[in-house]
C-alpha cells in the first residue's frame, strides 16, 4: 500500500493510540515487563569486546535500555547514542558511558557532550508499534530507515517492546526496512521471510552470527 494521505493519517492516529496505551501502563507493570526484556536481551546476545551497541534514552516511558548496555560495556563492548544531525538526514552516532557530560541537541534529546563517532554493530531501536513482520512504526521522522540505508555494513537491529505495542501492520513502504530481531516481555522472535517467528536463545545466537557473517560485521561472538 503506497503511503496515500489516508495511510498518513491511520499511522499518525495509530502512533498516537500506541503512545497513549504505553503511558498509560502501571508502574508495576512497566517495571515487571522491563526486566523481563532486560533479562533476554543479556542472554541472547553473545556481545564481546570491539562491538559497539547503540541505544537510545528513553523517551515517553520505553524500555530502558541503559542498564542491560552497561552490563555489555562490563564485557568489553562499546557504546554509543544517537545524535539528530539535520531534518532529513541520517543519524550519527556518538560515544557514551554511564556518567558521561550530557547536553541537548536537537528536538530536545540528550546527547554525549562529546565529538567520538562510532559505527554501531548492534542497534537498539525502540518503536512505538511494531508489526508482524518486524516492521516499525516510529515517531515519525523517518530517522532510523534512513539510518540504516545509509550504514555499511548494516548493523544487526533488535526492536525493544512491550507487548501492547504490537500491531498486525505499520503497512511499510518501500524504504522502512524491518528489524532483525524483536524482544518483548513474552520472548524472542526473528524476522523471517514468513513474518516474525520465535526463536529461543540458541537459535537466536546461531540467526546473530549468521547475520554478522553475511554483513562483514568485525565481530567476534562469545
Amino acid at each position: 500500500m503506497a503511503l496515500t494521505p489516508e495511510l498518513a493519517g491511520w499511522r499518525k492516529a495509530q502512533r498516537q493510540a500506541l503512545l497513549a496505551r504505553r503511558l498509560a501502563a502501571s508502574p508495576e507493570d512497566h517495571a515487571r515487563w522491563s526486566a523481563l526484556i532486560d533479562a533476554q536481551l543479556r542472554a541472547l546476545l553473545p556481545v564481546g569486546p570491539s562491538w559497539v551497541m547503540a541505544l537510545c534514552w528513553p523517551f515517553q516511558a520505553e524500555f530502558d535500555a541503559r542498564p542491560v548496555a552497561e552490563y555489555f560495556l562490563s564485557l568489553g563492548a562499546r557504546l554509543a547514542l544517537p545524535s539528530v544531525v539535520a531534518k532529513g538526514q541520517p543519524l550519527e552516532f556518538l560515544e557514551w558511558h554511564p556518567g558521561a557530560r550530557m547536553r541537548t541537541g536537537l528536538y530536545d534529546l540528550a546527547i554525549p557532550d562529546t565529538t567520538v563517532r562510532l559505527r554501531p554493530d548492534i542497534l537498539l531501536v525502540p518503536p512505538v508499534g511494531i508489526g508482524d513482520r518486524g516492521d516499525r512504526l516510529g515517531y515519525g521522522g523517518g530517522f532510523y530507515d534512513r539510518t540504516l540505508a545509509a550504514l555499511e555494513p548494516r548493523p544487526i537491529t533488535i526492536a525493544h517492546a512491550f507487548e501492547l505495542s504490537r500491531i498486525p501492520t505499520t503497512y511499510p513502504q518501500p524504504h522502512d526496512i524491518l528489524m532483525d530481531f524483536v524482544v518483548t516481555e513474552t520472548g524472542i522472535q526473528a524476522a523471517v521471510p514468513a513474518g516474525l517467528q520465535k526463536v529461543n536463545l540458541e537459535e537466536c545466537r546461531r540467526l546473530v552470527g549468521e547475520l554478522a557473517a553475511e554483513r562483514g560485521l568485525p565481530l567476534k561472538l562469545l
